[in-house]
Order: structure tokens, then sequence, then C-alpha cells
């Protein structure tokens, strides 16, 4: 039997305009949905990062989890790691985690999660970690990277009292496995979680959320829906500009108040802006917190503390690559 080979005849011309068309659509629908937009979200607060040590004596930069900030519900902590590779060689060993979850983003150089079950992996530049920590995760995070620049960020996420007690979960993502949206010229948007521009980020949230990585030319902008009664912050890693009309700086988080809407304006330096975008649906429950442990009542706090010494707050039979259904 002879195969008929079909050849198509190209169009070059009908080609660029199908595409333009099609590029006129997309810009048509983001305008639609942008014009829905009518309640800018203003900044609220402005907090500088402060200077401490973390794990095994390495500085970390904090915002989110300071006198000035103690949580944002959700939110319970944010850090950013920057510093030379062979500055942070010691890391942060073996520690337990119950109640909460929590997401390393790696801009710069590896980290290896490695948990007291064997269980472990290593995100590159580009490569996010989202961990459910649920009824308790005992790991370590140390640097792969022994030269360059050792540059991340750790995010703490509340759990709701229902899930605190729910089985670990990893979610491991390389920089190929999360979309960048070109938003506009010299607008780009890393969609970790939460969807900008039709498209949904791949980590899969127990608390409504989203999670982005904006990064803006000189001049260009960005506009971003936020649901209403969501907390929200930004926080400036590089460069400066205005975000919702402030001027951001680095090391900076800017709490953003009631509205339904995100703007942004790289400045004129040649960086541009680069920030994280970060904003979730709040929990409303108490928070009580000691240390690695995230919990609803001191006596949970208690429990939580008597498991890590007797060996019981890691259960060996959790696989944590597998989620609540079976999926990995």
């Amino acid at each position: 039997m002879i195969k008929q080979v079909r050849k198509e005849t190209r169009h070059p011309v009908l080609s660029k305009t199908i595409t333009l068309l099609l590029l006129q659509l997309l810009n048509f629908q983001l305008n639609m949905a942008a014009s829905t937009l009518t309640n800018l979200r203003p900044v609220t607060k402005v907090v500088q990062g402060q200077k401490m040590k973390e794990g095994a004596g390495v500085t970390i930069c904090r915002t989110v989890g300071t006198s000035m900030l103690r949580n944002l519900d959700p939110y319970l902590m944010l850090d950013e790691l920057k510093l030379p590779a062979k500055s942070a060689f010691a890391g942060f060993p073996d520690h337990p985690h119950r109640g909460f979850e929590t997401c390393s983003i790696m801009l710069e150089g590896q980290m290896e999660h490695r948990d007291s079950q064997g269980n472990q992996g290593v995100i590159g530049p580009g490569g996010v970690q989202w961990m459910t920590a649920g009824r308790g995760i005992i790991h370590s995070e140390m640097p792969k990277s022994t030269d360059g620049m050792l540059w991340g960020f750790q995010l703490w996420i509340n759990l709701p009292k229902k899930d605190k007690m729910c089985k670990p979960r990893y979610q491991d993502y390389q920089r190929g496995e999360i979309p960048v949206v070109e938003s506009s010229p010299g607008a780009s948007v890393r969609v970790m979680a939460g969807s900008h521009g039709g498209v949904i980020g791949p980590i899969k949230m127990r608390n409504p959320g989203l999670l982005m990585d904006v990064r803006l030319a000189p001049g260009a902008n960005v506009t971003q829906e936020v649901p209403l009664g969501w907390s929200g912050f930004a926080y400036v890693y590089d460069g400066e500009g205005k975000i919702c009309g402030n001027r951001a700086h680095p090391e900076h988080a800017l709490v953003l108040g009631p509205g339904d809407h995100v703007t942004a304006t790289g400045g004129s330096g040649t960086n541009g802006l680069k920030f994280l975008l970060i904003a979730g649906k709040p929990i409303g429950e108490p928070i009580v917190q000691h240390g690695p442990f995230v919990m609803n009542t001191q006596e949970e706090i208690y429990q939580a503390f008597r498991d890590y010494q007797t060996g019981r707050l890691q259960d060996p039979a959790d696989n944590p690559w597998k989620g609540d259904d079976g999926e990995l």
C-alpha cells in the first residue's frame, strides 16, 4: 500500500494576517478584562526588610514576619536570600515544620531539599518548590552551588484548621515548567500560581491565591487582577519604579489595601522593576506560632513539640510526592 502524503501549501501573507488578527483579538480580550477593573488597590504600608541570621548563620532579609508586619493573613513570612554561594554553604540543616506551607523560589544558584525519610529534590535558577508541611516534615535546605550567587526567596503560607494535619506534599517545578506571559511590550509575568492573561500557573494551592514574578523594562506597564477581599503585597527585589502609584525600591514590601487590581510601571533605570506579587484569601482563624510550628491553639503547639521529640512528627508511610488523590 502506498501512503499518500499531503503537501501543505504555505501562504506567508495569509499566515501573517491570521497571526495579526489573533494578536488583535488577544489584546481586545485583555483590554476588555482590564476595563472591568475599577478599584485600584492603594498601598497602605511600606515595610523595609530587616537583615537577620537564619539556619546555620545564613544572612537573609525579612519583611513579612517582623515587628513591622507580623503576618498578612494567610502569609506568615517572606525572606530573601542573596549572597555569594560560598557564604551560604552552611545552609539550613534539619528542622521541623507543621501546620503551614512553604514556597522556595530560586533566581540564581541551586538549593537541595531533603527530608528525614530520604525524599529529596533540587531546584535550580528559575525553579520553585511548594511544600505542604501539613501534619509534619523534618527537612534540610542546603545550597548545591559553590560558585556565583545564591539568590532566592522563601514564603510561608498558613493553612486553615481543616488542613493543618493533612498529608505532606511536595511540588517541584523547574524554570521550563513555569509559564511566562509577555503581557505588553517590555512586561513579562512568570505565573507560578493564579492566572495572568488567561495563563494559569502550575502550583496547586489549598487556599486560593496567586504568586507571580513580574519583570518590567523601563517604562513598561502591567495590570493584574486581585480578587476583592484578598490580602496582598508586592516585594521588590531589583530595580525601581511604581506600584499602584507608589515608589518601589528593593528590599521593601508594599502592602496592598482593598481593591480589585494592581498596576505597576518600570522605572527609568537600566534594571526596570522586578517584584514578586503575592495575594491570597484570608483564612480568618487564630494563629499560634512557635518557631516552625503554626497551629490554632497553644495545646496544638505543645503536641507538635511532643511529636517531634518522640520521633512521630513525620510519618514514614506518607508519600509527599503524591497528593491526597494519589496524583503525582
